[in-house]
């Protein structure tokens, strides 16, 4: 749970690009060795990383978070979470939309965040993007021809509750 948050914090209001990059450079950075054989032997996974424990990601220097990129903003957000992340893990036994009440209730952790979160960490078929720049362009032009804006996608999709995400998921995979 606490890596989905995480990786979800890094993501907000940032390209793909960045992201990724941050991602990368502070697993690599406070990431432990990846455990087994080939990582240890030089293999395949040689180099691989454990994404940070929560207590470590709460140990990161403020300038190594300005090195990978991340702002202010996104910083507090994952490190409110990493200091309550018993309470986060203690989320997998929730019904969603109690989870939403729970994720959004963090200082910078709104609907976007909170859906990218129960998509990874709680298989939340129902768990769309809104707020992210192309979803609702690309999903409602998908499935009716025309590019429309968050609340025109969100009439559209409305016909799939309970599958929402599982629509947006299946558009991103066919291209």
């Amino acid at each position: 749970m606490a890596d989905a948050f995480a990786a979800a914090c890094i993501e907000q209001r940032v390209t793909g690009k960045e992201a990724f990059f941050a991602w990368a450079r502070l697993v690599r950075r406070f990431g432990e060795p990846a455990p087994g054989a080939p990582a240890a032997e030089g293999g395949v996974a040689a180099g691989m990383r454990v994404t940070p424990s929560p207590a470590d990601w709460l140990a990161i220097p403020q300038w190594e978070w300005l090195r990978a990129g991340v702002d202010l903003t996104r910083r507090r957000a994952l490190l409110t979470g990493m200091a309550s992340a018993s309470g986060l893990e203690r989320t997998l036994n929730r019904e969603p939309g109690e989870v939403d009440a729970v994720l959004t209730s963090l200082p910078g952790v709104g609907r976007w965040t909170s859906a990218e979160v129960r998509q990874r960490a709680h298989g939340d078929p129902d768990a769309f993007s809104f707020g992210d720049y192309h979803v609702a362009k690309n999903v409602s032009f998908a499935l009716t021809g025309r590019v429309l804006d968050e609340d025109g996608c969100a009439e559209v999709i409305e016909r799939y509750r309970g599958h929402r995400f599982r629509v947006q998921r299946l558009i991103e995979l066919s291209g």
